[in-house]
């Protein structure tokens, strides 16, 4: 299966209110031999207004910002169009999992396209952030990671890269981090092809299910406050609500357990070290087999005949399970909160509800109309999100095929939004000013005049979008 490596630069960290600003990709065979590459940057939307942090980190200035041709719808469609013709394949970045697909699937969504490309007609994701962090528990010997002020392993790409031979990459560049993460990968197949294939039975979640169901005995590790910490496991069930895999952590004996109370049960799931370890089955997780337990210090005090015994105890207990479901079911229950619609924009909706196949027919026929038609191919959608969206494309794109006491209304919302001093969930105009006044005097003290001048530059930016916007 081929595999397709990319990454993307945006205009802050926030999925749903931040932009995709340039995508660097490239696909290759299972060798890691190039079929074909893809590069592109867009401007900013009308409107938006970008984190300045952000733009330092990927050397965005604000001469760049406007320097494209490609608007961000534009962009998308690109993406759309390029990966599709790639497809099936395996999509894998750096952290891409948690945010480059998230910026991906909200994008693609509030631009009238299928969000969830990376996970159907054939195709899978992995996440090789996941896989360093578990090679340098299991297989240390593979890979140089270094450490941070505090004497800390730190897995950042721009470090981890260079102290591995990887050379003749511009980080924080889309199609630089996307070369990175390509040699990465290859290096990682060449010092252990085992691990590597290894990682690759994971890139689904049906995979998972199929691998944790008929394995007796596994490790797994997971990330938290950037530590990542092993766990050898045994599958008990699935979550009620969010369908990952629930397993116990074998270094508790589940004697101590199996005869609880649901009462006393779920107190003691409640206590640190948790007993139950959540395996996040669409999420490429590093699957283990536990011929790798001898590796694992936690662990060293437990034969694999005493694991392996533990095993059989809690998947002969049918009643164990069950009230391990109910507890789970419970506490996800009570932890909904019914939320306002008004707190609520239409761009936080992607996981709320999914619209209908007829929805999807007229936003291929918005997709495919001339901008001046397009307004009056929104008007048949029935769900108020799609028009929201759609009215916001065609304000984006082409202003002037709007009515103009629509365009007039649009122009006012924003100008609500970005203008406002209260401290909102998007970046707004007075946040911007103060982030820059912020960063200027570090920069100032530093003596670096050229992020100085990076950063007065763009504070120019963010007058002219305030003027555009004061009137509205």
């Amino acid at each position: 299966m081929n595999f397709i490596f990319y990454d993307l630069e945006t205009t802050g960290r926030n999925i749903c209110w931040d932009q995709i600003l340039q995508i660097g990709a490239i696909l290759t065979n299972e060798k890691f031999e190039v079929l074909d590459s893809f590069e592109a940057k867009c401007y900013l939307k009308p409107g938006h207004i970008p984190s300045p942090t952000a733009l330092l980190v990927n050397k965005t200035t604000a001469e760049n910002l406007n320097k494209t041709n490609l608007s961000h719808y534009n962009l998308i469609q690109q993406i759309e169009k390029k990966f599709r013709s790639w497809s099936p394949a395996i999509f894998i970045g750096y952290n891409s999992i948690n945010f480059d697909e998230e910026f991906l699937r909200n994008s693609f969504f509030k631009s009238l396209h299928y969000p969830y490309i990376t996970i159907n007609d054939g195709n899978k994701r992995a996440d090789l952030l996941g896989l360093v962090r578990s090679a340098h528990i299991f297989f240390p010997e593979i890979l140089k990671i270094p450490l941070n002020e505090k004497g800390n392993t730190t897995f950042k790409l721009d470090q981890i890269a260079p102290l591995n031979g990887i050379h003749n990459f511009s980080a924080h560049d889309a199609m630089g981090d996307t070369i990175a993460t390509m040699k990465l990968a290859k290096l990682i197949n060449r010092k252990n092809s085992d691990l590597w294939h290894s990682s690759l039975l994971t890139t689904s979640k049906e995979e998972v299910n199929m691998i944790i169901e008929k394995e007796e005995v596994f490790c797994v590790t997971e990330s938290f406050f950037g530590k990542t910490m092993p766990f050898v496991v045994t599958f008990i069930c699935y979550h009620p609500k969010y369908n990952w895999a629930q397993c116990f952590d074998l270094k508790h004996d589940p004697s101590n357990y199996i005869n609880l109370s649901t009462e006393l049960l779920e107190h003691s799931m409640s206590l640190s070290p948790k007993i139950i370890r959540s395996v996040r089955n669409n999420k490429h997780p590093l699957i283990m087999h536990s011929n790798h337990i001898i590796k694992l210090k936690d662990y060293s005090h437990l034969s694999i005949m005493e694991l392996a015994r533990r095993s059989k105890i809690l998947n002969a207990n049918e009643d164990f399970k069950e009230k391990i479901r109910l507890i789970l079911d419970k506490q996800s229950s009570e932890r909904e909160h019914p939320v306002s619609q008004l707190d609520i924009n239409y761009e936080e909706t992607i996981y709320q509800n999914f619209s209908s196949n007829k929805e999807k027919l007229i936003m291929k026929d918005f997709h495919d109309a001339d901008w001046k038609d397009k307004i009056s191919v929104a008007e048949k959608f029935k769900e108020e999100r799609n028009y929201y969206f759609a009215e916001r494309l065609i304000y984006e794109e082409s202003p002037h095929s709007l009515p103009k006491n629509l365009y007039e209304n649009i122009n006012r919302k924003i100008a609500k939004q970005i203008l406002s001093s209260n401290n909102e969930k998007w970046n707004t105009i007075p946040e911007a000013y103060k982030e820059i006044d912020d960063l200027r005097s570090k920069y100032e003290e530093e003596d670096n005049k050229n992020i100085v001048e990076i950063l007065n530059s763009l504070n120019k930016f963010i007058e002219d979008i305030e003027k555009k916007y004061q009137d509205a």
